[in-house]
């Protein structure tokens, strides 16, 4: 049992954030009606609204809030239920206020460092958890929001170099291998945080992100100190994935050699399926925007761009291989069926407890 603010997990597992529409409300949900911590993705939650493309903002938010609704009732209040916002994307402010009066429990934030996200969780009793990949990022956060707003993390996840998506590294560290693991990170985070625990005489919940695939992998974690871990690829192969069908049989088919180092429109490197949009890219094709809704604060956008990143996400999310991003983890091969929520929670806590506890089970 893990106790953040005044909620528990019995599991300690938290489903990672995917976007776009990859982790809504329903998959959410049913990750928290386990005891795990369930995760909204923020990014273009609104892409099924019919004023997308008109009044972005509006119909994001809208959205989102509808998500929130959809995963409490799901919950039936167990676990917990957060959102994953993404520092880099405008209107963070406005999508973190929105959720919080939703009623969400905890904000998960990266792709970037989220130095102003106590001012926004600070007394509401919400959860605030920053993502990093290096001890000096948890080192950096915490002394921000201590110095600034009095305040420390309440969990914190490390997203290691195997992770799926944007990812924290350098392109050069994750093609040559040389980036640091996910253990090293670890260990690194722990030593950074434990001054400030002392401080504020609270733990910090570490979970580890990144080539985290059962409970092996999870024993091996909080063996070395993490409270938990975060996995996401995984839970797009289950029925309760918000996903449509035609992405998550293309999960179930990729080969480990299918997830390939990819580079964002924002200059950030991430994991990806190698599919045929990536393919047409490398010869120099573009896929612009349809309509620029100004999603990302580094993008270049119109045509300085190669490709429109929510415009591919979201073709990806309706299973549109041809034109799609398939962000993806690097144990993807692996995956060879779909399953559902509760079985996937019991499997990797079985799996956990049996490498802890062998004879106890």
């Amino acid at each position: 049992m893990i106790q953040i603010l005044n909620h528990k997990l019995s599991l300690p597992i938290i489903q990672g954030g995917m976007g776009v529409g990859v982790s809504l409300g329903n998959l959410a949900g049913s990750v928290a009606a386990c005891g795990g911590m369930g995760v909204i993705s923020t990014v273009n939650a609104g892409y099924r609204e019919t004023d997308f493309d008109e009044h972005p903002l509006e119909a994001n938010l809208r959205a989102l809030k509808q998500e929130i609704f959809k995963a409490r009732s799901l919950s039936q209040g167990n676990g917990m239920l957060a959102i994953n916002a993404m520092v880099a994307v405008n209107h963070y402010e406005e999508t973190v206020t929105a959720a919080i009066k939703a009623g969400i429990q905890a904000v998960i934030s990266g792709a970037g460092l989220p130095m102003t996200l106590p001012k926004l969780t600070k007394g509401t009793g919400v959860a605030a958890a920053p993502i990093v990949s290096s001890g000096k990022a948890a080192s950096v956060i915490c002394r921000t929001w201590d110095r600034k707003y009095q305040v420390i993390p309440d969990f914190m996840i490390i997203e290691g170099p195997r992770a799926g998506g944007h990812l924290g590294f350098s392109r050069d560290e994750l093609l040559s291998d040389t980036a640091m693991d996910t253990e090293e990170i670890l260990r690194a985070v722990l030593t950074a945080i434990a001054p400030f625990e002392i401080k504020y005489n609270k733990k910090i919940p570490v979970f580890v992100a990144g080539g985290v695939f059962n409970g092996a992998d999870m024993a091996k974690m909080t063996v070395l100190g993490a409270s938990g871990v975060q996995i996401a690829t995984r839970f797009i192969a289950t029925k309760e994935c918000d996903a449509s069908e035609g992405y998550k049989q293309r999960i179930v088919a990729a080969r480990l050699e299918d997830a390939i180092i990819v580079k964002s429109p924002v200059g950030m490197p991430g994991r990806a399926l190698n599919s045929p949009l990536l393919k047409r890219l490398d010869t120099g094709e573009k896929l612009p925007a349809m309509r620029c809704n100004l999603c990302l604060k580094a993008c270049p956008h119109g045509e300085a761009t190669p490709y429109c990143i929510s415009r591919a996400l979201i073709e990806a999310v309706k299973g549109n291989w041809e034109d799609g991003l398939f962000f993806c983890g690097s144990n993807v091969g692996r995956i060879n069926q779909i399953t559902t929520v509760k079985d996937l929670m019991t499997e990797i806590t079985t799996e956990w407890k049996e490498a802890i506890i062998p004879d106890a089970m």
